[in-house]
């Protein structure tokens, strides 16, 4: 890494520290209000008001998505395009258990870092902050690089809390599925006979799917919730709709877990005479990209839990929202000043 880069890096570090206290206070305001997938209004707005008075280059609604963002800090000329992204949608019922505040304001408070720090960056090239909405269960992400937001980005990183500091996690991939039986409504109690049981055809597939378990890799992971059960008890069920998200640790795996999955609901919609519809959500791998884990929590606590939410809004996920901050600025500004390492991981990604 040349001294030139080595040099700028402690006025990046310090420009963090300077803006720990702002940091702070905008992770709790978000995490005080939170808001679920593309309804994260006040978070966007606090966000991107952040960042302009930063003076950083505010895109807002991007992609065709009212809540998603572009900031970008200029390189010295053209060069490549690294991405530092957001994320500050809260989960129902148990708001930011997954501790989006902290990864929206660690991403968001390293591209202000360089901004203050550097001005222009003195490298070819730029750095962007890249506000990602509904990453729980919206696909914001791909609904962006299918909209061209991710056009033309060389490579792309965030950070996440958990409970303890990882810099490299094994991370499954992941295939989202919605199955729905269509059947025949009838009175329940005066004519069974002439119905068709869609709720019998969803039950079914849990069951099914309950028994594929015992044949799965320890590594893939298959979880669904009933969305739509039916109307009332007296009526025969005659739409019924689950929701899964299907997980394996490559590709090739999880598309098995798909097929074996369609192979569960066919089986339930022929048990019970109903007709089946499997919606698969469109999944997107298109470029390099790190997401290391910051502590944020004691040892123990899982994320998506009540527990995790109070210590995202803590002196811990202070400490490590600052320190997530500084890794993801200064690794950016390295893969900048070292083209030949982003290129090393293009050509990875590639092979991969």
């Amino acid at each position: 890494m040349s001294g030139g880069v080595e040099s700028l890096k402690p006025r990046v570090a310090a420009a963090v520290d300077r803006l720990a206290d702002e940091l702070e206070a905008l992770s709790h305001r978000i995490h005080d209000n939170p808001e679920l997938a593309f309804k994260e209004e006040q978070a966007y707005a606090w966000l991107t008001e952040f960042l302009e008075t930063h003076d950083a280059k505010v895109e807002r609604a991007v992609g065709g998505l009212p809540t998603a963002f572009r900031a970008t800090i200029e390189g010295a000329g053209p060069g490549p395009t690294i991405a530092i992204m957001a994320e500050y949608d809260a989960l129902p019922g148990i708001g930011h258990a997954c501790g989006h505040n902290v990864i929206a304001t660690a991403g968001t408070g390293a591209g202000v870092a360089l901004a203050v720090a550097l001005g222009t960056l003195p490298f070819p090239g730029r750095i962007q902050v890249i506000g990602t909405p509904a990453e729980e269960g919206g696909a914001g992400k791909v609904k962006l690089m299918e909209a061209g937001v991710f056009k033309g980005v060389d490579a792309a990183m965030m950070i996440h809390g958990r409970c303890g500091t990882q810099v490299w996690r094994p991370t499954l991939g992941i295939i989202k599925v919605k199955a729905e039986f269509y059947g025949k409504a009838t009175h329940a109690s005066s004519w069974p006979w002439r119905g068709v049981n869609a709720l019998n055809a969803v039950i079914q597939l849990f069951v099914a799917l309950d028994q594929l378990r015992q044949q799965l890799r320890p590594d893939a992971r298959v979880h669904g919730i009933i969305v739509k059960g039916g109307e009332q008890p007296n009526i025969i069920p005659e739409y019924t709709r689950a929701d899964f998200y299907l997980r394996a640790l490559t590709s090739d795996s999880v598309k098995e877990l798909l097929r074996r999955f369609t192979a569960c609901a066919e089986g339930a919609a022929a048990a019970t005479g109903c007709r089946l519809e499997v919606t698969v959500d469109p999944t997107s791998q298109a470029l390099p990209t790190i997401h290391p884990y910051i502590r944020i929590s004691p040892d123990g606590v899982p994320g998506h839990s009540r527990e995790f939410a109070e210590w995202a809004r803590s002196p811990m996920a202070r400490a490590g929202l600052v320190a997530g901050a500084k890794a993801l600025a200064l690794t950016a500004l390295d893969l900048l000043a070292a083209p030949e390492r982003l290129r090393a991981a293009k050509d990875e990604f590639n092979r991969s």
